[in-house]
């Protein structure tokens, strides 16, 4: 039986109370009444389409928070793919139903793109200083400014104390923190660790799009990561980067997108090793139309 559906069996028989909002309007109400009682504010942005990675990112919020508020809401601006976002798994029902069962201090933000964007389907304009320019950034033309003007956005409406994102987009969690320095929004951005399937692949809304034989499969990315990973001790990058190459192209199933190991603060693909620095490798790849990135810590 589906995940959502063992959830929406279980919320019918709890069935808490959560309040619901569609516009910026009745929430910042609702939300200032919170506020005022001195209550603290988390905040999880999603698309929707829940999974238990979201719901680890909600459980963390709850456990540093009094209230957390999940953000609902497919942004157009950051599919550079429409065949993507029309195809992106909408299952709010679902998503509410597995929220309930979660905790009765959720609120939900499930805004309209009029609501969100008030007629005016643009992007803003950011510097990232260069952590934009590469892995995603170079795939996926502006992406990007997408990401981060829903995300300011949220954060300019709902003036959480935190917010929650997962490690599995960590080229994204970069950038907001960027985005949070550059603009100086008073909000503390709280990295939560890559929930993955039982077989290592790392979790993800559009795995409900794979097929059943692709998903069986699907922890074969993950252990090329954690083969990386043991190689990093002996190999250098490039030795690396050609032994990931090879395992894809005698692989029918998985097609690579790209391989790159970076330091994480400058998301730089590395040449050599330099003491005193931390490195992260990330891939992406696709099965079929579906595309699945994932990375991993090096040391």
């Amino acid at each position: 039986m589906p995940i959502t559906s063992i959830y929406g069996i279980f919320a019918s028989l709890f069935n808490f109370p959560m309040e619901i909002f569609k516009t910026k309007t009745t929430l910042n109400k609702f939300l200032e009444g919170l506020k005022k009682n001195g209550s603290s504010l988390g905040l999880v942005p999603t698309m929707g389409a829940l999974h238990e990675g979201h719901l680890s990112l909600v459980s963390t919020a709850i456990s540093q928070n009094d209230w957390v508020v999940v953000s609902i809401f497919v942004n157009p601006t950051q599919f550079n793919n429409l065949s993507d976002l029309e195809n992106y798994p909408k299952t709010f029902e679902d998503d509410l139903a597995m929220l309930q069962q979660t905790s009765e201090r959720i609120v939900v933000f499930a805004p309209s793109v009029e609501e969100v964007y008030e007629g005016n389907l643009t992007t803003g304009d950011f510097t990232f200083d260069g952590l934009d320019k590469v892995m995603e950034g170079e795939f996926r033309a502006n992406h990007f400014n997408g990401v981060a003007t829903i995300v300011k956005i949220l954060f300019q409406t709902i003036r959480a104390n935190r917010a929650y994102f997962g490690e599995k987009d960590f080229q994204q969690l970069q950038i907001i923190k960027k985005l949070v320095e550059k603009e100086e929004i008073p909000i503390e951005i709280v990295p939560c660790p890559i929930e993955r399937e039982e077989n290592g692949l790392a979790r993800s809304s559009r795995n409900e799009r794979l097929t059943k034989l692709v998903r069986k499969q699907g922890g074969f990315i993950y252990d090329v990561l954690k083969n990386v990973k043991s190689k990093f001790g002996t190999e250098n990058a490039i030795q690396i980067k050609e032994w990931v190459i090879d395992q894809f192209a005698s692989n029918e199933i998985f097609n690579l997108e790209y391989f790159e190991i970076t330091d994480i603060d400058t998301l730089t693909p590395i040449l050599k090793k330099q003491k005193d620095r931390k490195y992260r490798a990330f891939i992406a790849v696709y099965a079929d139309d579906v595309r699945l990135i994932d990375n991993i810590a090096l040391n």
